[in-house]
């Protein structure tokens, strides 16, 4: 078990060195030659583009160097935990990051739960009922799911909501420290719409996955031994059918990941997403660097966690 771990760790080390470096170049070579330079729209802010006052704001802040210091520089701030600062603000991106990342994680963690908690019972019940209309209705469901966007559920549940409802989304964002009633109102809508982005294939997925394992040979000794149908399914079926839903919930993380920056932006939410898409617009590399090495992180630590799970539920795979 500590030798799966340990390899499953330098894999994501070296990912993350991949993905830093990659990040780094897009940002600091090919950007600039197809958007223009973040130190252009700066100067442009003082009226003007003065190749002097150009190469000032580069030597201020740091960009006139070689690219490999200038990227072993952020590495290493990296490591010490110095994510920089804006070049438009001014503002510690550390300081912002502690501020945002726990609304992204909040919003991220509480769709992926509610998600699984909706789709594998769900899921299980399509199965059970094969070719019934429960099923029937499960599966039509869960295409229609998966045919919506949900972003474009939320506009609508927006839109139409203060049409007919006089309903908006809060204007003011309240964390759960000041007002845990106030802050549950507004997470609960956009965490569930992105929930609801997955859980179309995650129903499928666990029907078809419970339909192969209940016609195995130790599922009909298991019913011959006369235990319950219950017992049956979630004891002995579900477990052994769950390994590639875990994997398909690995694999939607990043989507996850994708769609808090747009729920963040459609319900004014002070989250990671929200933060990333401001500052892409100003092509403000150190913001871009670190949220992006920020998801990067956490969707490595997310599939690093799903692995490991493999290994509780099926023991063979620590072999």
């Amino acid at each position: 078990m500590g030798r799966y771990v340990t390899q499953r760790l330098m894999l994501a080390g070296l990912t993350l060195v991949l993905v830093s470096i990659i990040v780094f170049t897009l940002l600091r070579v090919v950007v600039p030659l197809v958007y223009g330079d973040a130190v252009d729209i700066i100067a442009a802010e003082y009226g003007g583009t003065d190749p002097e006052l150009v190469q000032q704001l580069k030597d201020d802040y740091g960009l006139s160097e070689a690219l490999v210091p200038q990227y072993l520089g952020w590495a290493g701030s990296i490591l010490r935990g110095d994510l920089g600062e804006s070049l438009f603000n001014g503002r510690s991106v550390t300081g912002e990051v502690a501020d945002r990342l726990p609304v992204s994680f909040e919003l991220g963690l509480v769709g992926l739960i509610s998600s699984v908690l909706f789709s594998v019972p769900m899921g299980v019940a399509a199965a059970v009922a094969q070719n019934r209309w429960p099923d029937y209705f499960l599966r039509t469901s869960a295409i229609l799911v998966d045919s919506i966007p949900g972003f474009w559920l939320a506009i609508m549940i927006i839109t139409f909501g203060s049409i007919w409802f006089n309903w908006a989304p809060p204007l003011k964002f309240e964390y759960l420290q000041d007002d845990p009633i106030a802050h549950i109102k507004i997470m609960a809508m956009p965490a569930l719409l992105i929930g609801l982005t997955p859980s179309g294939s995650l129903i499928r997925l666990v029907r078809t996955q419970m339909l192969e394992v209940m016609r195995q040979d130790y599922i009909r000794t298991a019913r011959a031994k006369g235990l319950t149908g219950r017992t049956v399914v979630f004891a002995h079926a579900l477990r052994n059918a769950l390994l590639p839903v875990v994997t398909v919930i690995g694999l939607s993380l990043p989507g996850l990941v994708a769609g808090t920056a747009i729920f963040e932006s459609i319900f004014s939410l002070p989250g990671m997403g929200q933060y990333l898409v401001s500052s892409v617009g100003n092509l403000d590399y150190p913001v871009i660097m670190a949220t992006v090495f920020i998801f990067s992180v956490l969707i490595v630590l997310s599939n690093l966690a799903v692995d490991v799970s493999y290994t509780f539920i099926d023991p063979r795979v620590r072999l």
